[in-house]
């Protein structure tokens, strides 16, 4: 099964444990790898959102076609609205923490 993030309590024990992982190894927050390891999460994230949405256009392709199991092609479309959905939050709130931030005077 794909190893997407599913939810966005999931997405933060990723990061808890990406960010525990960088601490054990003696990474802190003042290097720029953490930068680098946040942009590496997200970027991993939505790869794996896009192509869970291949995954499912390939399933329905091949049920049109008159192939393949039902079961499986619902698993597939149902993957991709999840990921979808996710994707489409975490935008949000990116969204919305930057124009929190262009809303505090200086």
């Amino acid at each position: 099964m794909n190893s997407m993030l599913t939810s966005v309590s999931q997405a933060h024990n990723a990061y808890a444990q990406s960010l525990q992982n960088s601490l054990q190894s003696g990474v802190t927050d003042d290097t720029p790898d953490s930068v680098s390891d946040f942009s590496s999460v997200l970027s991993q994230a939505v790869g794996n959102a896009v192509s869970t949405g291949h995954a499912a256009e390939a399933q329905a392709a091949q049920g049109l076609s008159g192939g393949g199991d039902m079961t499986q092609i619902v698993t597939a479309i149902s993957n991709a609205q999840l990921a979808l959905q996710t994707t489409t939050v975490i935008r949000d709130r990116m969204v919305q923490a930057y124009q929190d931030v262009m809303k505090m005077s200086i």
